[in-house]
């Protein structure tokens, strides 16, 4: 059954075509359109997305709906950044990712990464002063980077005019999901 809390909500996932963790992107994609929003998935080309299950065992693939050089960032409510090692290390590097992970930041849009997905705000300068967790192999670049990690399954940071949720594993999606879904109906 569906619900439409999220009807008119657009959200963007922006990945990589391999090594993407499955399920922080397919559950968080499937709960998202179930509530009515409008989920795209962008990633660096228009091939299948090979995802993975603990960053070495072959998942399901998805198809993108758009590149990240074609994205306009402008025209989504929040920014989805799933974690995978692979995906996240190369994510990080890819200067469209800078410029979509910035627009969300200027603009006080909300943005929600999970796992290794943090390293896209942590290349680009965005966790300075900013409370939040990730995989926990992450805690040193973040705070490097000047944010301060914690231990705990969600944590919602509204500091610098924009709110960041972050989560640490798959094994955090329902509270992820629920920050989510909270943050896109204060709106």
């Amino acid at each position: 059954m569906s619900t439409t809390d999220l009807d008119g909500r657009r959200i963007l996932a922006i990945v990589t075509n391999y090594g993407v963790e499955q399920d922080e992107l397919v559950v968080p994609v499937k709960h998202l359109r179930e509530k009515g929003a409008q989920v795209s998935v962008a990633a660096v080309s228009d091939e299948e997305i090979r995802t993975l299950v603990g960053d070495r065992d072959p998942g399901a693939t998805v198809q993108p709906d758009l590149t990240l050089a074609d994205v306009d960032p402008a025209v989504y409510d929040l920014l989805l950044v799933p974690g995978g090692t692979l995906n996240a290390d190369s994510l990080r590097v890819d200067d469209a990712t800078t410029r979509i992970v910035s627009s969300f930041a200027a603009s006080g849009r909300p943005v929600a990464a999970i796992c290794h997905g943090l390293w896209a705000l942590v290349e680009g300068g965005y966790v300075q002063g900013k409370t939040l967790t990730s995989y926990a192999s992450l805690r040193t670049d973040i705070t490097n980077a000047g944010g301060t990690w914690v231990d705990k399954s969600v944590v919602r940071d509204d500091a610098s005019g924009w709110p960041l949720i972050s989560s640490r594993n798959p094994g955090d999606l329902e509270d992820f999901l629920r920050e989510i879904d909270t943050v896109l109906t204060e709106a």
